[in-house]
């Protein structure tokens, strides 16, 4: 994972921590001071966060002791984790500009390539200029690797 992901997962961690988890807390007991527990709506919203927010903290906590953190600044050379990546799509001219990332701080929307997608399992391995086909839903997609960075 990169050291922008890692420190995301773990501002989301202390967040949950220090924030929500004793909100919800208080929500269940203000809930409780209501009385009757088995029709009280807001009781059992209030568990139901509180078992997604301590789901949540698992989750991460065992994602962040796990974590193998890159500095994509140290590496070079070809497309690799880590690797900023623009590609120029050869049907529509259309460019594109992604950072291979790990599973958990991937986000297409933001230019985050998972790693594991076919489109990163494409260009790993790639240099400048080197073209791709990558199957996707719609069918296979041709692409030109423009320019490669690590930042």
């Amino acid at each position: 994972m990169t050291r922008a992901g890692f420190a995301a997962l773990d501002d989301e961690l202390k967040l949950l921590k220090t924030v929500e988890r004793p909100a919800v807390i208080r929500a269940i007991a203000e809930a409780r001071e209501h009385g009757d527990l088995s029709e009280n709506a807001e009781y059992h919203a209030a568990r139901e966060k509180q078992s997604f927010i301590e789901g949540r903290i698992k989750e991460l906590e065992a994602l962040l002791s796990l974590a193998e953190v890159i500095d994509p600044a140290r590496l070079s050379g070809s497309i690799k984790f880590g690797a900023t990546v623009t590609i120029l799509d050869e049907e529509t001219e259309e460019e594109k500009t992604y950072q291979i990332v790990g599973e958990a701080e991937a986000d297409i929307e933001n230019g985050l390539l998972n790693i594991k997608s076919p489109l990163a399992r494409a260009l790993i391995g790639k240099d400048e200029g080197d073209s791709i086909e990558v199957k996707t839903p719609g069918g296979e997609r041709g692409y030109e690797v423009v320019s490669v960075r690590f930042v």
